[in-house]
């Protein structure tokens, strides 16, 4: 097998690739115990009992039920118990219970100079998104997402000032038989993870117990759908992980496959889209066992995505005793170094670079390195040509071997060609002739594909780190490429890479082909070209730059070894 067959391997493994994506959009969930539904029929965004077969205080009063969600309900905060928060990357309205709205202050929606933050959360009804954390008690009323907390004291506005490192923001709830529950929103400069502490205070004659729940909430996402839209391939959808069961995920698009309910242990859910995420991820002492719940909330009259976490055993307080729950809620991008900072485990998946585990660390791998050149060059651009610089260095001695080979097989292809007019239709014979005059000259027919094969991994994995990596969102390399994430405005790079396919094809051998076969090669420069308009222009990059440093490698082992043409035989 020749170079220009190499094309045709190429172009395939593109187009099935693509076509995967686009159309195998599947999860396996994990093996799971099954637990009581902690949803009433029909869903519901309230809890209103603990998960079945839990202990309870004994002689402790019924679960009382939780009010009844309307249709805006969910959608509308709270005025008077609402507050506003701003630190320097996150601006938040915070209803007690609820993170109901998010802008990610750093992050525009667009490369516009007047472009407003990204919105993660909104309470507005059709953009619905919010963050939800509450309690369901088996000894008494318990404060719920919806309705109990209140703000600590008067203010209704907080914001981190200068100098300032972390910004508390309280809340209360103050039962009646004496049990307070002392709820802290703590936000830290420059960070994306919002510690939620719940203490609970004691004072009654009774013991009291309850179960913590968190969930995330949302409609369905307004998402540009199309081959050439890199928001398709992202996943959108809801994920989850426990020591158990591992990591899962679920598009939106798939909820209809029926609920999960789920008992694990250091579990966290999560929320996830194109660049940014929202999730619950376990507090200060972590490890605890927990239900999981997914299914689609119809209390609001309109079906919205839910994922709930809720503890399987209780917090228990005695008459003058105290205790501590808490937890971490994840609001905005997938940053790579902030999300490893927070030492859960799976919470780099997702950063979705595949579904797939081993592609997923080749994934993790190539960000790895590219942030390392990003340290060294100061541009995200360039250190995509430093990394093709990298691959090329790795594989020299293959691509050394098949620029040999192929350079073989041009000098070889007069005697080649004087075969196939020997053997005329006779295809078998033809073979056979041809497959001697490789052994007896020592050519490798497939040594020009091992190379390539061996490069699409890194190719399709470097794919998923450019859409998946919000480092290279709106990040510029120079001139007229001002996002490495978005396409060539101008499609010069895809030119460039035509040009390229067609002076490697050019160089290369087309033995044994017919005036058919080498028709239809000669078009696939144009075609393999034309795949790459709409995708990303740091893709496109690393492939002209590979391509380009290929072909200045070919054009040099054909001047070494394929000079002299052999006689005819």
């Amino acid at each position: 097998m020749n170079q220009t067959r190499t094309f045709l391997i190429v172009a395939w493994l593109m187009v099935a690739v693509l076509l995967w994506m686009a159309w195998n959009k599947e999860q396996t969930a994990p093996p799971v115990q099954e637990i009581a539904q902690a949803l009433p029929a029909g869903g519901s965004a309230v809890p209103v009992s603990p998960p079945a077969g839990q202990a309870t205080v004994p002689g402790a009063p019924a679960v009382p039920q939780a009010p009844a969600t309307g249709p805006e309900s969910s959608a509308t905060p709270q005025r008077a118990s609402a507050v506003q928060v701003e630190t320097d990357v996150l601006r938040l309205v915070i209803d007690g219970g609820s993170v109901l709205r998010a802008e990610l202050l750093t992050y525009p929606q667009t490369r516009d100079e007047a472009s407003p933050p990204v919105l993660l959360f909104d309470s507005a009804p059709q953009h619905f998104y919010a963050a939800q954390s509450g309690w369901v008690s088996t000894a008494g009323p318990a404060p719920n997402h919806e309705q109990g907390f209140v703000p600590a004291g008067d203010a209704r506005s907080f914001s981190l000032a200068p100098g300032q490192d972390e910004l508390v923001v309280p809340f209360v709830w103050r039962g009646p038989d004496g049990v307070e529950i002392r709820r802290s929103y703590v936000l830290a400069r420059g960070q994306y993870a919002i510690t939620v502490r719940d203490e609970v205070v004691n004072t009654g004659s009774q013991p009291w117990q309850g179960f913590a729940y968190r969930q995330l909430l949302r409609g369905s996402p307004d998402v540009k759908r199309g081959m050439t839209n890199p928001e398709s391939f992202s996943l959108t959808g809801a994920t989850w992980y426990g020591d158990e069961g591992g990591y899962a995920r679920r598009w939106f698009t798939d909820y209809e496959d029926g609920a999960i309910n789920a008992t694990d242990s250091n579990t966290w859910i999560a929320f996830v889209q194109h660049h940014f995420f929202g999730a619950w991820l376990p507090g200060e002492a972590g490890g605890a066992k927990n239900a999981i719940t997914l299914d689609t909330d119809t209390s609001s009259g309109v079906p919205r995505y839910l994922i709930r976490e809720m503890a399987t055993t209780p917090v228990v307080v005695a008459p003058g005793q105290q205790a501590v729950d808490s937890a971490r809620l994840w609001v905005g991008p997938k940053l790579v170094g902030q999300i490893k900072a927070q030492q859960v485990p799976g919470l780099d998946r997702v950063v979705d670079y595949s579904r797939f585990s081993i592609m997923a660390w080749l994934g993790e791998g190539l960000f790895w390195v590219l942030e390392k050149l990003h340290g060294l060059f100061g541009n995200w651009g360039w250190a995509i040509v430093g990394l093709v610089v990298l691959v090329k260095i790795l594989l020299f001695p293959l691509a050394t071997a098949q620029y040999r080979s192929m350079a073989k097989m041009r000098k070889f292809q007069p005697r080649m060609q004087q075969l196939k007019e020997r053997y005329g239709d006779d295809k078998q014979k033809f073979q056979v002739a041809m497959m001697e005059l490789y052994k007896k000259e020592k050519i490798n027919p497939v040594g020009g594909c091992l190379p390539v094969l061996l490069q699409m991994p890194i190719f399709f994995a470097l794919y998923w780190v450019l859409l998946e990596s919000v480092e290279l969102r709106h990040a510029p390399w120079i001139g007229w490429i001002q996002d490495l994430t978005a396409r060539d405005p101008w499609f010069i790079l895809p030119v460039i890479n035509i040009a390229v396919l067609w002076a490697t094809q050019k160089l290369s051998p087309m033995t044994g082909m017919d005036p058919m076969q080498q028709r239809m090669m000669q078009l696939m420069p144009l075609v393999f070209g034309v795949m790459m308009v709409f995708f990303p222009a740091g893709l496109v990059l690393y492939w002209v730059t590979n391509g380009g440093l290929g072909l200045l490698q070919q054009w040099y082992m054909l001047r070494k070894y394929g000079d002299a043409a052999p006689s005819k035989a």
